[in-house]
């Protein structure tokens, strides 16, 4: 199982970006697919998921209304749209698969690396 996470980089604040994470091995019917960061010096932290069948999504309060998680199940891909950054998104971001059932992430991507500046 690999989850291939891309597309990190150095925005200035009130930018965009957007993460991917590229699913292989398994189905994950029975996941929630999602995303967590953390910013040095601090706990990891959830940001947001989606499931693969429905796409009921969940947010953290933190970035409700400027994050947006997203699927491609053709591609087997989820996504995240990040807009109006802020030097607080500033974190390592990891992606992650989460048993529904037992809401244990069962599988982490690589970090790729989000840096706003002021």
């Amino acid at each position: 199982v690999q989850l291939q996470a891309s597309g990190g980089g150095l925005v200035q604040a009130g930018g965009s970006l957007r993460l991917s994470c590229a699913a292989s091995g398994r189905t994950f019917s029975n996941y929630f697919m999602g995303w967590f960061r953390q910013a040095p010096g601090k706990e990891r932290e959830f940001v947001a998921d989606i499931t693969w069948s429905g796409g009921s999504t969940t947010y953290a309060d933190s970035v409700k209304g400027r994050f947006t998680i997203s699927r491609d199940n053709a591609k087997n891909t989820f996504y995240l749209q990040m807009n109006s950054l802020k030097p607080e998104d500033t974190a390592v971001y990891y992606c992650a698969a989460k048993r529904i059932l037992t809401g244990r992430v069962d599988y982490w991507g690589q970090g790729t690396l989000v840096t706003v500046s002021s």
